[in-house]
């Protein structure tokens, strides 16, 4: 039996997280698998993501559980103290503020609390960010909000080979990682062809999504697409965009941001999630703080609205981030 990210022609962000489960199972005995509906017999997850490994591993390391999510982050938490590399899937971020205490008290502060000598070697999936109408409770992005958490590393994959890149990393990690995917790059992100053998990412390190020498963006997630499409707008005007994709969030790739900002001198961050108190709040601020005297301006934060993600589709298209906020954003940088 194979999954359904047999090394296909195009790998689509699904297959890229399929896969990377699959080759994270194949080579290591100790990674198990464990969420709502995971297993084959309830249909591999919401979105199929697991589909396929309960029959290839079983079902004692691709476990359905029951619907609670102080469950499963706590049985993770302890499968990991124990010596195990538990992938927990939480099918939506929102609900991980059910499962805070598990994932914040605990699993970030163990290795801390005991002097390095537990690890807890935890990967949490979960799907994030407005798209189709889920509404309120089931579309925030919660980044800032546990990347505020010592001891707990933030990631949020792109692309698909971003996806199964990140996801080994996070995997073999000795700390506990929160892997952010994006619910729209599940319907209608772009697909890749992935290597026969494809790379680990390293946690912390961004990539330069789009080279450019008039204005950065640094962004993350399904924002970057964003980006992209509106660096491709103002090309037509000569306005050269580089666009950095964060890929994690924390830690964050400061070095790569610095570099291209003190080339550029004109800086915008862009993410979905609300611009007060948000992840652009800190990279601004660094930003500022390293490189005030070679900047053309202040950089510029955008986002989307600081409000409870809307139900209907015409609110929840107005609420959201897209790329002619970013344009206009870009387009404002460039005056100063």
């Amino acid at each position: 039996m194979t999954t359904t990210a047999t090394r296909t022609t195009r790998a689509s962000f699904r297959d890229g997280v399929n896969r990377a489960l699959d080759d994270a199972m194949a080579s290591d005995r100790r990674v198990i698998v464990f969420g709502e509906d995971v297993a084959d017999r309830e249909g591999g997850g919401v979105l199929t993501v697991t589909k396929g490994l309960s029959e290839k591993y079983g079902t004692s390391r691709v476990r359905s559980t029951p619907i609670s999510e102080q469950a499963i982050v706590g049985a993770a938490v302890g499968a990991a103290i124990a010596g195990a590399r538990p992938v927990a899937e939480i099918m939506l971020n929102n609900f991980l503020r059910v499962a805070a205490d598990q994932l914040a008290n605990h699993a970030a502060k163990l290795r801390y609390m005991s002097g390095g000598q537990t690890t807890v070697p935890l990967t949490v999936r979960t799907i994030c960010g407005a798209a189709g109408g889920f509404g309120a409770q089931h579309s925030d992005i919660l980044d800032s909000e546990f990347a505020h958490v010592a001891g707990l590393k933030i990631v949020a994959p792109a692309t698909p080979s971003d996806a199964y890149g990140l996801l080994r990393s996070c995997i073999e990690d000795e700390d506990p990682c929160l892997f952010l995917e994006h619910l729209k790059l599940y319907f209608g992100g772009p697909k890749e062809v992935l290597a026969d053998v494809p790379e680990r990412i390293p946690l912390g390190s961004a990539r330069i999504a789009r080279a450019g020498t008039d204005v950065t963006v640094v962004t993350y997630s399904q924002t970057v697409h964003d980006a992209l499409a509106a660096a491709k707008a103002v090309a037509a005007d000569g306005i050269d965009v580089e666009v950095i994709d964060l890929r994690t969030i924390a830690p964050w790739d400061e070095q790569t941001v610095l570099e291209s900002a003190a080339r550029t001198r004109r800086i915008v961050v862009a993410h979905e999630s609300a611009v007060p108190f948000g992840i652009g709040g800190e990279i601004s601020s660094r930003i500022h703080e390293e490189l005030f005297s070679q900047l053309a301006g202040p950089v510029l934060r955008v986002g989307s609205a600081h409000t409870p993600v809307p139900f209907a589709a015409a609110l929840e298209s107005a609420y959201l981030i897209n790329a002619s906020t970013i344009e206009t954003a870009i387009r404002k940088a460039t005056k100063a």
